[in-house]
């Protein structure tokens, strides 16, 4: 199966903080797709031939329509990929601009927007918590007194849990939203539209947190994997660190997270593609947190394979040309990912132990992202990982004794940045 211009390819749209740009590329040789990648990050694009790449400014949807429209004129697209939450929008407008497939683009920002996402879904019979959003201090002020507690403070459209705050009283709500906003003035969190004015405001909601994986298909919902997170996350920041695979979870609470999750995406209008959903589970039912208009983030997709050895890659750009890549059931083994988590704020200066760490039974992979002399920030002001971990198992069970094992082994050495 090859790709050719004349038929069109695949333009992938890419944020400078992307780590997945290679593993799309590799899927489409796999797949013999011919692609092209749209970014703002100039070292991606030198990385690429000459009608591969298309520089873009992010930030400008209008200017960004016309670039793709006019490169579309010179080499035909048959699709338009986004591969991060960042490019999300961007993808939808310039599909819909080239009579391509795509979501309708206003479903697309919703789901990109922490408000207007609780919004859509406060018609929709689901669970959905009290929310509000605030812009001003005083407004804040405000909110603290009659709000009840716990809660959580939220940028309107961050991702990766930054400047996500659990408050459990006044004075924390008031130190919380003014440590959103300082978040909100760094010059790499600028806000579509208006959505870096406000901060969201919304019952906090007990119980377990599972994520889903899923392809949309003329609305329809096919869900490709249900990962647990056996790590509570109860804040005051909320860090992801384990997703493991198949879910333990009964089978009808299963069915429960997917419903749930299909009527949420029928109440935003999205229509076709990756979706990447986060679900909490407790005595009342599936409350849908976030759902995202893409596939998972980081390097997560690493830990899931289809068929005979597919990749959520291959499965996204075949679904996105039509084409056939073989059986969209998972493997049979239990599979998991580890974003290993930052200890501290500093400078990256070493790391101990990944021979150790890779040496674990069902250990497949320990990968560090950030490099040595490096700034690394945790959460809520950081948005990145120190690495992945990765494993596969014959039981959930013996994944997760894996992960943790093998992040036991990793030391890090940071030293403090300066006050």
């Amino acid at each position: 199966m090859t790709g050719t211009d004349s038929a069109g390819r695949v333009l992938l749209l890419v944020p400078t903080t992307s780590y997945r740009i290679g593993d799309f590329l590799e899927a489409a040789r796999k797949l013999g797709i011919d692609v092209a990648v749209g970014s703002g990050d100039q070292d991606v694009l030198e990385r690429l031939s000459r009608g591969q790449a298309l520089g873009l400014d992010l930030a400008d949807l209008e200017a960004g329509v016309g670039r793709i429209f006019e490169y579309a004129r010179r080499h035909p697209l048959a699709a338009i990929l986004a591969v991060d939450q960042e490019t999300t929008v961007l993808a939808a407008r310039a599909a819909q601009a080239l009579g391509l497939p795509h979501n309708p683009p206003d479903a697309v920002a919703a789901a990109g927007d922490k408000y207007r996402f609780r919004a859509a879904l406060a018609n929709s019979g689901l669970n959905v918590p009290r929310f509000t959003r605030h812009s001003t201090d005083e407004e804040a002020r405000r909110a603290a007194r009659r709000t009840a507690y716990p809660c959580v403070l939220k940028p309107l459209a961050l991702s990766a849990g930054r400047g996500v705050i659990r408050a459990d009283d006044e004075v924390s709500f008031v130190a919380a939203f003014h440590r959103i906003k300082d978040i909100l003035a760094s010059p790499d969190a600028a806000q579509p539209g208006d959505a870096g004015d406000y901060i969201l405001v919304e019952d906090y909601i007990p119980g377990a947190e599972v994520s889903l994986e899923g392809l949309l298909e003329d609305g329809r919902l096919r869900t490709l994997a249900l990962f647990d997170k056996p790590d509570p996350l109860e804040g005051p920041y909320f860090e992801e660190t384990i997703y493991v695979t198949p879910s333990r979870l009964p089978a009808e609470t299963q069915r429960a997270v997917a419903a749930a999750t299909e009527t949420a995406l029928g109440s935003l209008g999205l229509r076709d593609g990756p979706i990447h959903a986060e679900i909490r589970i407790n005595d009342k039912g599936a409350w849908v947190i976030e759902i995202a208009a893409r596939s998972i983030g980081g390097l997560c997709a690493r830990s899931l394979s289809f068929g005979a050895g597919v990749a959520l890659e291959e499965l996204i750009l075949g679904h996105a040309l039509g084409l056939s890549v073989g059986a969209a059931e998972r493997e049979e083994d239990a599979a998991g990912v580890m974003m290993i988590p930052i200890p501290g704020a500093g400078v990256l200066d070493g790391v101990d132990g990944i021979t150790e760490a890779r040496a674990v039974p069902g250990i497949e992979d320990v990968t560090i992202t950030i490099p040595l002399g490096q700034d690394v920030v945790p959460l809520p002001e950081g948005f990145r990982y120190l690495g992945f971990i990765f494993a596969k198992g014959s039981a959930p069970e013996a994944v997760e004794a894996a992960l943790r094992q093998a992040h036991a082994r990793l030391s890090f050495a940071i030293t403090p940045a300066a006050d």
